[in-house]
């Protein structure tokens, strides 16, 4: 045979070669697979052999052997699936009994996958798993009629790999494991399954291209307990046209609906957007969007980033992008003492840049505009419901952030994941014990604030006589008579046409509530918009009877608090509880105090006293 003739026959050898490889890489399940193998330019040699593989992925085809496209396929898939069922993982003893226990496996699994044409003939395949029959088959020997099972000819189609040098481990890092590779082909594989069958009954089903940040987001739901269970309950919304309207730079996520808005176009590797999607799960989880509490929102949203990124870049948890904030200075910082330091520069701290875009952050709430809230349910047509989205389940959505960031912070624990930064585990410890209600706390502040009324015994109102001792006389339980020397406290009311009608039921049915409980008879009222209305006293219960909301411009409430604290008939000690919606001029009471505001208004100055937040 000519040179010529021997060259062309050796193309068409290599050539079904990659041509079996493509078949492969078409298949969903084993194209994860092979994206972390490769083919070896070198050549097998051995009577009867097609290919092996090693621990590393790497392949070696025996070049020289006839072949058409189909049966290459088949060889491949059996091999990727040697590394995909884990048979050479930590290193196990490749004897021959291994091996050809290991190919009964693969084969019967390879019902399922169906790629290419079988080049071994398949007896009748035994029920036991590798594991035991490898024991067995070394004991008793292999069977003659399952030696030949294998690609690799006389011997194992399985090779040892030689071990990752300290440079590959440095620069490379450790390599992603098959089994895990395996499980997101089966995973991609049922989804792609379920969207034919949604064509072929008529119906239309969004799709796309699985992403990084896919495979990102199903890592934590497999190899990341602490918020394996929060990854679990969103959805991953990748639309080029939300994110440019709403000027996304990587991500943002919205935790009422449960979703994360990703940038399909941010160059990210895998390890970043790990990092990255791991960053808006705290938020949504730690409930970020709620814990504003007045504060500038974007400033706050700055806050939380620099915390979020701390935690995250302590734990090691991906890799953190390029331009993304982060503070060693602010290490150990809650979000609250960052808030505060950011304020100290107002036109720097505007400038830093969060995940998100500079108007709304990366954490979306109420502040969105309507043509933003429009575009939101557009993009969600196609999202599954979230988790709390079942009423009969009857979870809410902050018992679906504690329940699963507690539960995954006891899986972390449990499996020796390491230590967790100290600030995000007293975060997370705090979720399950919520802080008082509003209600709760003004209890708890009147205990402290308004003095306990005593009865006092006197001999001039005798009580009723015992009927063991009639002839002896005892002292009766008497009050004063006077309101002014009875257990009282005042009342600052804001009553301007601001003032929110809820705020008020809501505040005064919870100071009734606690003055009746406590025998409380009255309280010392002053009503107050533009000027202040001296009430006098008033019975605890007739308070909300008596409000009027008179609708005349801003609020002033220092004359009213003045008019309390110079008032003779008031007591010296007596507490003074102002109501109002935070839309007032400074206030600055010279006695114990305290404010109760909506949930969410910032007063416009710096309290002294305790504010309670009616929810």
């Amino acid at each position: 045979m000519n040179a010529k003739a021997e060259a062309k026959r050796r193309d068409r050898r290599h050539k079904a070669i990659e041509d079996g490889w493509d078949q492969v890489r078409a298949h969903t399940v084993l194209d994860h697979l092979a994206r972390g193998a490769s083919l070896s330019k070198e050549s097998l040699t051995g009577v009867g052999s097609w290919a092996v593989v090693n621990g590393r992925g790497f392949i070696t085809a025996n070049r020289a052997r006839d072949a058409d496209a189909d049966e290459w396929a088949w060889v491949f898939a059996h091999l990727l699936l040697h590394l995909g069922l884990g048979h050479l993982d930590e290193d196990p003893l490749l004897d021959e009994a291994y091996g050809a226990a290991c190919c009964v496996a693969v084969h019967r699994f390879a019902d399922a996958v169906r790629v290419g044409t079988p080049v071994v003939a398949l007896p009748e395949l035994p029920g036991t798993d590798e594991t035991a029959l490898a024991l067995t088959w070394r004991e008793t020997g292999v069977p003659e009629h399952f030696k030949a099972l294998g690609t690799g000819g006389a011997r194992s189609c399985l090779r040892a790999a030689p071990p990752l040098s300290r440079w590959e481990l440095q620069y490379n890092g450790k390599p992603t494991p098959w089994t895990e590779r395996f499980a997101r082909g089966l995973i991609a594989s049922a989804t792609e399954a379920m969207d034919q069958a949604a064509d072929a009954r008529g119906r239309t089903r969004h799709r796309r291209a699985l992403g990084e940040w896919d495979r990102a987001l199903s890592w934590f739901t497999s190899s990341f307990p602490l918020l394996g269970a929060v990854a679990a309950g969103f959805t991953l919304v990748v639309d080029a046209e939300v994110v440019r309207a709403w000027n996304i730079a990587l991500a943002a996520v919205d935790a009422e609906h449960g979703e994360i808005y990703v940038n399909p176009a941010a160059d990210l590797t895998a390890e970043e957007w790990r990092f990255v999607l791991a960053h808006e799960m705290l938020h949504a989880a730690l409930r970020h969007d709620r814990r504003a509490l007045g504060r500038e929102p974007y400033l706050w949203n700055v806050a939380c980033d620099y915390v979020i990124n701390g935690w995250l870049v302590a734990m090691g948890v991906g890799e953190l992008p390029h331009g993304v904030l982060h503070d060693q200075q602010l290490t150990g910082m809650s979000a609250e003492s960052v808030y505060d330091t950011l304020t100290t520069d107002l036109r720097r701290a505007r400038k830093l840049v969060t995940l998100g875009s500079r108007e709304a952050g990366d954490v979306l709430g109420d502040w969105l505009s309507e043509p933003d809230a429009v575009r939101r349910r557009s993009s969600r047509r196609d999202a599954r419901p979230a988790p709390w989205d079942d009423r009969a389940r009857g979870v809410d959505l902050d018992e679906f952030y504690r329940r699963a960031l507690t539960q995954g912070f006891e899986y972390h624990h449990a499996q020796g994941r390491g230590l967790l930064p100290a600030g995000l585990e007293q975060e997370i410890r705090a979720l399950d014990h919520p802080p008082l209600p509003w209600d709760a706390q003004l209890a708890r502040w009147f205990d402290e604030h308004v003095r306990m009324e005593l009865p006092v015994r006197s001999y001039a109102r005798a009580s009723r006589r015992q009927s063991a001792t009639p002839d002896i006389p005892r002292p009766g339980r008497v009050r004063p008579e006077r309101l002014d020397r009875r257990v009282t406290f005042g009342v600052v009311l804001d009553t301007s046409g601001s003032m929110n009608a809820e705020l008020l039921g809501k505040a005064l049915g919870a100071i009734a509530s606690y003055a009746l409980a406590r025998d409380v008879p009255a309280a010392r009222v002053v009503f107050c918009d533009a000027v202040a209305y001296d009430a006098g006293y008033l019975a605890v219960e007739d308070i909300a009877g008596r409000v009027r909301v008179r609708g005349r411009g801003g609020t002033i409430l220092q004359p009213g608090v003045d008019l309390l604290q110079r008032a003779d008939d008031f007591p010296a000690d007596g507490p003074i509880l102002i109501i109002t919606d935070a839309q007032c001029d400074h206030v600055r009471p010279r006695r114990e105090h305290a404010y109760l505001v909506p949930r969410g208004a910032r007063l416009p100055f710096v309290a002294r006293g305790p504010v309670f937040r009616v929810a």
